[in-house]
């Protein structure tokens, strides 16, 4: 399979994760059926969002050039390191395609929600209100890749 191809399949295996998650939460309105065609719909809009995220910017550059950067970010503290980071920029990049068009601030509440069970799994020391500013950047990052200003920020 090409790097292009497999970026492309990251891309929109991350998207279908994210948007299944996101989707199986709302549609448990509906008891566990609901959340079970919620999840499906969330996976299917997820992934078709990664994909497009994914054409723009490649996710392992994307992953690349944080891990380059991040000591340069103004939030960088040296008690932390790449392990910590890494998960809220992973995140950031999982979540953009989901709430495109969306400004951050506005996501943001639905994001810190969904950033604990992320931090666990990914063992991240970096609690919300540390690791969104990563996620931010992320967002920020793969806007000025894309097309427009989706979410009508001025970036």
């Amino acid at each position: 399979m090409s790097d292009v191809k497999k970026d492309h399949s990251i891309g929109a295996g991350t998207g279908a994760v994210a948007g299944a998650v996101t989707g199986a939460a709302v549609g448990a309105v509906g008891g566990p059926v609901g959340s079970a065609v919620g999840a499906v719909a969330g996976g299917v809009i997820g992934a078709k969002a990664g994909d497009s995220v994914a054409e723009a910017v490649n996710p392992t550059e994307y992953r690349e050039h944080f891990k380059t950067e991040y000591k340069n970010a103004p939030y960088y503290s040296a008690e932390r390191d790449w392990n910590d980071y890494e998960p809220a920029y992973d995140y950031g990049y999982q979540t953009y395609g989901q709430y495109r068009g969306q400004r951050f601030e506005d996501a943001e509440p639905e994001l810190q929600r969904n950033w604990d069970q992320t931090r666990a799994q990914a063992n991240s020391r970096l609690e919300w209100n540390d690791a969104k500013h990563a996620v931010r950047d992320g967002w920020h990052h793969i806007e000025r890749a894309m097309p427009g200003d989706a979410d009508r920020d001025g970036r």
